[in-house]
């Protein structure tokens, strides 16, 4: 079983895989809040706690993680407590696949590289992916599986919380789609800024995307939505046409896959 961890800004996923290629199914997924202060041994103590029964079984692990003090801990985790199995650390130099079409690749967040290694592993076609996370992203994935580059917006909770904290008589709501984009209470028309308005913005980003390079002006083309607010909204956007909470494991699966067959055929070639 293949352990697949996740490091975000706001939350700590994991997901436990069986099998391998197209035979490979995830069988668990937990999530947690990060906490950049973690130590290693916390660390491992709460991954083992979310595993469960699980535990034992691992037999290799994919992580990465877009807070470098928490990717620190995660190393020295993963040296002390799992050092006899085999395991990948996505970060600059990590053999990949994805070609980086932009001016400085190693600004490109190891999340994103994934999202984009599984959205051609599983579309094959020109792809766009937005993940609704601590930012909403929309990044860009040709047909040949060439990470194009993308556009970053404030996300969701991020945003609520700022208008909240700023404005005096608002206060969090519930993110449920409201009877009418016009709100008739206060807290309908937060709902309806939030709900709507942020799938109004992704519409809007992805329609610039397809207006700037024709080829994802088609039928052909994947708009593929994932990250963990992704089901706030993805309903009300009109041109999301995949849903893949998976999409971030997903990428960690492949590269791992991806390096271990790398480290075996190195071997055979040392032995022959």
């Amino acid at each position: 079983m293949l352990l697949a961890i996740d490091v975000g800004n706001t939350n700590l996923s994991l997901a436990v895989f069986e099998g391998q290629g197209a035979d490979a199914d995830v069988v668990l997924r937990r999530r947690m809040r990060t906490d950049a202060r973690l130590t290693s041994d916390e660390i491992a103590l709460t991954v083992n706690g979310l595993l469960g029964r699980h535990a034992e079984r691992i037999t290799g692990i994919s992580a990465l993680s877009t807070v470098p003090s928490v990717l620190r801990e995660m190393r020295m985790m993963l040296d002390r407590y799992w050092r006899d199995l085999p395991q990948v650390v996505v970060a600059p130099g990590v053999r990949t696949g994805v070609p980086l079409q932009v001016d400085n690749p190693k600004e490109v967040g190891a999340d994103r590289v994934m999202n984009a290694l599984a959205a051609h592993h599983l579309f094959a076609c020109p792809t766009i992916v937005v993940d609704f996370g601590t930012s909403t992203r929309v990044d860009v994935v040709t047909g040949d599986g060439e990470f194009l580059g993308g556009a970053i917006a404030p996300g969701i909770d991020i945003s609520v919380d700022a208008l909240t904290a700023a404005g005096a008589a608002l206060r969090k709501v519930e993110l449920v789609r409201p009877r009418s984009v016009i709100g008739k209470s206060t807290v309908e028309c937060l709902q309806s800024g939030v709900i709507f308005g942020f799938a109004g913005q992704v519409d809007g980003l992805v329609r610039r995307v397809q207006r700037e390079l024709p080829e994802f002006d088609s039928d052909d083309v994947a708009v593929v939505a994932t990250g963990g607010l992704a089901s706030l909204v993805i309903d009300e956007c009109e041109t999301i046409t995949d849903h893949e909470p998976d999409l971030t494991v997903t990428g960690l699966r492949l590269v791992f896959e991806r390096n271990q067959a790398g480290t075996r055929a190195g071997r055979r070639n040392v032995r022959g």
